[in-house]
């Protein structure tokens, strides 16, 4: 322990961490991001939907299901998300994600763990699988973003992880400008499970960098149940 702090005291005086935030040097609550840009980061909080997680604006006392949901239940069990997607938590996913930042996904993954905690808590998951690129764009890319923070996550929490448990079989356009049901029927079909003795019957914790309308975790979800997971809630680190 007395070691690991001597290692790491040494490698901040020769590579100084500044915060990705604000460029503060040397954050204390996480390695990349500071304690203010971090409290300044938009937290998902309750109300929300008790399915999917989405905020809702004004004063809710109860719990409840959004519309969307009540009109057609998703294939997860649940999903969460720690924040928006802006301020500090955006960028460090951009870089992350377009930057190659790699350096970041130990915070992110510990932004995910205390999600984790605080909205699954008494929960226990088998097995954690991200959400997956299709080949070609992982290949030009050199890494699946998803694949890394689920690889951190599982570290934290002592939970197997198993990258390659679901594909991504067609190339799929961008969601970033889609439509709700542009994004719906660009993914349909899109994901197959794979390995599926290991899958039988496990509660699966499934992994992305960003949430928006929530078709992609849906049709991953949807693939999961299929090749027989028990059950299939979600985690992001952003909500967009």
């Amino acid at each position: 322990m007395a070691f690991d702090r001597a290692k790491r005291a040494f490698l901040d005086m020769v590579y100084p961490r500044n915060c990705v935030g604000c460029g503060i040097s040397s954050p204390e609550t996480f390695r990349f991001i500071c304690w203010d840009c971090w409290s300044d980061a938009a937290k998902v909080e309750p109300p929300f939907c008790g399915l999917c997680g989405d905020p809702v604006a004004g004063a809710v006392d109860h719990g409840f299901i959004c519309f969307s949901c009540s009109a057609k239940k998703p294939a997860f069990d649940g999903a969460r998300s720690a924040a928006r997607y802006e301020g500090v938590v955006g960028e460090a996913l951009r870089q992350l994600k377009y930057e190659k930042a790699i350096w970041l996904a130990p915070d992110l993954a510990e932004i995910l763990r205390h999600c984790l905690m605080a909205e699954y808590p008494g929960q226990t998951f088998d097995l954690i699988v991200p959400v997956p690129l299709y080949h070609v764009r992982r290949r030009a890319r050199g890494y699946n973003q998803s694949a890394v923070l689920a690889q951190e996550l599982a570290k934290r929490i002592g939970c197997q992880t198993i990258p390659s448990m679901l594909r991504r079989i067609r190339p799929t356009a961008t969601q970033t400008n889609l439509t709700a049901p542009m994004r719906l029927s660009n993914v349909h079909n899109a994901f197959q499970s794979r390995r599926e003795k290991w899958l039988a019957g496990r509660r699966v914790l499934l992994v992305d960098d960003v949430m928006t309308t929530g078709a992609t975790v849906n049709a991953c979800a949807k693939a999961l149940k299929q090749g027989g997971a028990m059950s299939v809630h979600v985690l992001t680190v952003a909500r967009g």
